[in-house]
């Protein structure tokens, strides 16, 4: 019978999201009230409901368009990103993969912080990476992945990529323009970045001119799962040199993103305004909920993205606080990295400032301010 690569064969990669459907049927009940997993769920989509009706199914029966022509034509307009820039396929981890695919073979180093978004570090795994991982930077009000140690281990490894989010996934930390530009240049020449940006959309400087350009060196990685509310139907895209992203191509799952996710995607786009204002909604939550939990003597990591993490005093804190949620029928998320197990993340739509939903976390802040 055929035979599987070796690193496939052990006890990992483990999928680190398997998600809530998964959770719920291995519960035996339901979670009424999604806080942790940072989907758009209360995005309104009047434009999309009003824009498919019966018409739906007319999406269904072919395949969708392997280049992706309408939304990237409506991603450059919105941008002011050349077209033959853009990249799109299903969702930021599809890109994830498939940039690995394009630059690594099994056996080559690969860099990322110790406990940032772990689907990079189970692809890598898949791929047959060896995975280096030097910690976050931590201080009173700080968790930020060390720009210094990545640069470090990437030269001292010989790395073939370093991997780094920014707006960072899960302390919701952003590193300035600059240190990007100054984080590529001291990469070695040969050392691919992958600049992971899910959460761009919530940067107060969203839509700059940086966030437009492809980087010589790097593939920048967007989705449209977070402020434009798609993540059921897998989109995202990538920014990089055209050879860059033609070598991509060559790997690529042709047909990965369905003709329903392209048009849905195309009308999404078509109604900008509804999207800025998502955004803008979400952000006031995200600043509602901090304040609140600081008025509550809590230690708030501040955050760019659609979420805030709150650092408890302890890891055996916050698992308790996680699992009392969660048996209330309240999911939010605990990293799962033991260097930064007593963070709970929480999601900024509105059902997390319903009066009440969260009073299992506010009393344990309260006991142990």
């Amino acid at each position: 019978m055929p035979r599987y690569p070796e690193h496939l064969t052990g006890e990992g990669p483990v999928n680190p999201f398997p998600g809530i459907k998964v959770l719920e049927r291995r519960l035996g009940r339901a979670i009424p009230h999604q806080l942790g997993s940072n989907e758009g769920l209360d995005m309104p989509h009047q434009a999309l409901r009003e824009h498919f009706g019966d018409a739906l199914a007319a999406h269904a029966y072919g395949y969708g368009d392997a280049e992706a022509f309408g939304v990237r034509t409506r991603l450059s307009t919105q941008l002011g990103t050349p077209f033959d820039h853009l990249l799109v396929d299903a969702g930021a981890d599809s890109l994830i993969a498939l940039a690995l695919r394009t630059t690594c073979e099994p056996g080559a180093t690969v860099v990322c912080t110790a406990g940032t978004y772990p689907t990079f570090g189970y692809f890598a795994k898949g791929q047959g990476c060896r995975l280096v991982e030097p910690g976050y930077h931590e201080a009173p009000g700080v968790l930020a992945p060390d720009l210094e140690a990545l640069v470090a281990a990437a030269q001292q490894e010989n790395a073939r990529l370093v991997y780094l989010a920014n707006p960072d996934n899960p302390s919701g930390h952003l590193h300035s323009d600059s240190a990007i530009i100054k984080l590529r240049e001291a990469l070695p020449d040969t050392c691919w970045l992958l600049l992971d940006e899910a959460y761009g959309d919530f940067r107060d400087d969203a839509g700059s001119e940086f966030s437009a350009k492809a980087l010589p060196g790097v593939i920048r990685l967007r989705t449209l799962s977070k402020a434009h509310g798609l993540a059921g139907l897998r989109i995202g895209y990538a920014i990089a040199e055209p050879d860059v992203l033609a070598m991509m191509m060559k790997v690529r799952i042709h047909y990965a993103v369905s003709a329903l996710t392209l048009a849905a995607a195309e009308v999404v786009l078509d109604h900008p305004e509804e999207v800025r204002q998502h955004v803008a909604d979400v952000k006031a939550r995200r600043e509602q909920l901090a304040e609140y939990f600081r008025a509550l003597g809590a230690d708030v990591l501040p955050s760019a993205t659609n979420f805030i993490g709150i650092r408890l005093p302890s890891e055996e804190l916050a698992a308790h606080v996680h699992q009392q949620l969660l048996s209330e029928g309240v999911l939010v998320a605990r990293l799962a990295h033991p260097a930064l197990a007593n963070v709970i993340r929480i999601t900024a739509v509105a059902d997390a400032l319903v009066p009440g939903r969260l009073a299992t976390l506010e009393q344990a802040i309260k006991a142990h301010v």
